[in-house]
């Protein structure tokens, strides 16, 4: 057996723990740089302003892609409250700004209440949804207004972790597809003081968790030092 049969056979997920600052898409191409296999994937976006458990299937285990992107997702996220931006997150433009302080944490936790279950959600503006074969954040930057419909998600969990207003992060444990941005956008206009994200971190994708992930720059020196396996 050569070496590119040896390539060809092997198969798996590499669970990496994604840094901020890089796309979903720089990891796979920094695996596939780095093992030399050519069929990679990830299992499910994560915005560059975050970080966590990205999921890449590598060999053959790639056409499960669709069943495990299709997980359920949980992730701790940082919400700011007293304003509101056009991108749902601390990239944006600020196009609305109040006093967050009148908002008790008693309030904040019967409004996270409003959005457990099966709710209709919008996706950002600042998006990768298509419309009409476009990508919709490349038409918001060009000023072009974006008409996207609701979709329906579930959210099986919400929890405060920390109230440090005008900061708060909250648990959350939802279905595949579910803009978390959204999410921070949706709580501002229910409280009526506006919110916008500010972190994101993956928690868990599917039945990987943090636990399971390596850092990226650990995998990185395993491709130098020749043992990436033991991490498949």
């Amino acid at each position: 057996m050569n070496s590119q049969d040896i390539k060809n056979a092997i198969s798996g997920a590499l669970v990496v723990d994604k840094p901020v600052g890089m796309t979903s898409h720089d990891v796979v191409q920094a695996i596939r740089n780095g093992t030399g296999l050519r069929r990679a994937g990830h299992t499910g976006t994560l915005d560059p302003r975050a970080s966590g458990v990205l999921v890449i299937l590598v060999g053959p285990a790639v056409r499960l892609s669709e069943y495990v992107s299709a997980s359920d997702k949980r992730y701790q996220a940082i919400i700011r409250l007293g304003g509101s931006t056009d991108t749902f997150d601390a990239e944006g433009q600020v196009t609305l700004s109040k006093d967050p302080l009148t908002v008790t944490e008693a309030q904040f936790e019967e409004a996270l209440k409003s959005f457990v279950g099966e709710i209709e959600q919008t996706p950002p503006p600042y998006s990768a949804v298509k419309v009409q074969g476009r990508k919709a954040y490349e038409m918001a930057r060009k000023g072009e207004e974006v008409e996207l419909e609701p979709r329906t998600i579930t959210v099986h969990h919400l929890e405060v972790l920390e109230w440090t207003p005008p900061e708060v992060v909250i648990d959350v444990h939802c279905s595949s597809g579910t803009y978390v941005r959204s999410l921070a956008n949706d709580l501002g206009i229910k409280l009526g003081c506006g919110a916008y994200l500010v972190g994101l971190r993956r928690t868990k994708s599917g039945r990987f968790s943090l636990r399971d992930s390596v850092p990226l720059r650990k995998l990185q020196e395993s491709f130098t030092a020749g043992n990436w396996y033991q991490y498949l």
